[in-house]
């Protein structure tokens, strides 16, 4: 095998890691800048390095993209093929990232292994494709909407009482260790997603073989790339995150971010789905802010060119006092 097309085809999996950590940076620190719980600076450096430590704790999910969606393909058109999955999945961040779309990496990935084995006559594993992939993509931004919803209704109900100005505070605080573990899964997720590419190169390269176990190195580079990139930050996404659907004060905040990490964790250690943390966060979102009123959540938005709310979106009645001496 060339190594030359190894390089390439690692280094490409690399970019790609990097322009997912930029385009997803907004999936762990939007709702946490938006609410102003962290500065911009400190969100990102605290998603970097959390990303960082989530990519080392376990390998289900790597398994999953290197064994079980598509036969491992072989010889020079093999690396072919993950080449050109790669590219078309960069050209999508890209794209996506430019208008501010909160779209998935992970499943511009998948599609791109998906339609380039197709083109290259490998074999696609269907069930695990529906079974991985296709399901946990319609069903997990159902779970996150509803369990948003249900999160933050528990929420206000157990805070009803409480003051709005000393509760928002400690929700503040409290958005911290929330955005932590946002970050965390993703880097669990996301982190993964790039070594079972890798490790799928280095079996096509006899570098390893087929079932073994992902190098050390691997596993280090992707999770630095994928830290760089978060730490570069995706401002465009972030804005539509943190503002455009819905403005959002601390205690929203707090349910989105524990409602997205919960599921993550969940479909990570459980049943090693590689799930999309932009669709879990974003519906996390919609689900919170859907607790105000159904209408106040803008169901329509796709960007945003701006951190302008709309007077439109207030909070519930008992969370009134906005802001003002917090």
């Amino acid at each position: 095998m060339d190594t030359f097309a190894l390089v390439v085809t690692i280094g490409v999996a690399l970019f790609f890691t990097y322009t997912n950590g930029f385009h997803d940076s907004a999936n762990a620190i939007a709702t946490s800048v938006s609410t102003r719980a962290l500065t911009p600076k400190a969100a990102l450096a605290m998603a970097a390095v959390m990303n960082l430590a989530g990519a080392f704790m376990g390998s289900g999910v790597a398994k999953t993209v290197s064994e079980g969606l598509i036969q491992t393909p072989v010889g020079s058109k093999g690396m072919g093929i993950l080449f050109a999955a790669l590219v078309g999945a960069i050209v999508w961040n890209l794209i996506t990232w430019y208008f501010g779309l909160p779209s998935s990496s992970s499943h511009a990935l998948f599609g791109g292994m998906v339609g380039a084995a197709l083109a290259g006559g490998t074999t696609v594993y269907w069930h695990g494709v529906l079974e991985k992939i296709v399901i946990p993509m319609f069903v997990s931004p159902v779970v996150g909407m509803l369990a948003g919803y249900l999160v933050m209704t528990a929420i206000m109900w157990i805070f009803r009482k409480a003051n709005p100005h000393k509760a928002k505070r400690g929700f503040r605080i409290a958005q911290t260790v929330s955005a932590a573990g946002m970050a965390l899964g993703h880097g669990l997720q996301d982190a993964q997603k790039t070594m079972g590419i890798v490790v799928m190169a280095l079996v096509i390269a006899d570098v390893e073989d087929y079932g073994d176990p992902i190098p050390v190195w691997v596993k280090i580079a992707c999770a630095v790339m994928l830290s760089l990139g978060t730490y570069a930050g995706g401002w465009r996404i972030m804005r539509t995150l943190g503002r455009k659907i819905i403005e959002l004060d601390p205690p929203q905040g707090f349910a989105a971010e524990t409602t997205g990490a919960s599921i993550m964790f969940t479909t990570a250690f459980l049943f090693k789905a590689p799930i999309s943390t932009t669709h879990v966060i974003t519906s996390a979102i919609m689900g919170v802010g859907a607790t105000k009123r159904v209408n106040a959540v803008r169901w329509g938005s796709r960007r945003t060119s701006s951190w302008g709310g709309s007077s439109r979106c207030r909070p519930p009645r008992w969370w009134l006092r906005r802001r003002s001496g917090s």
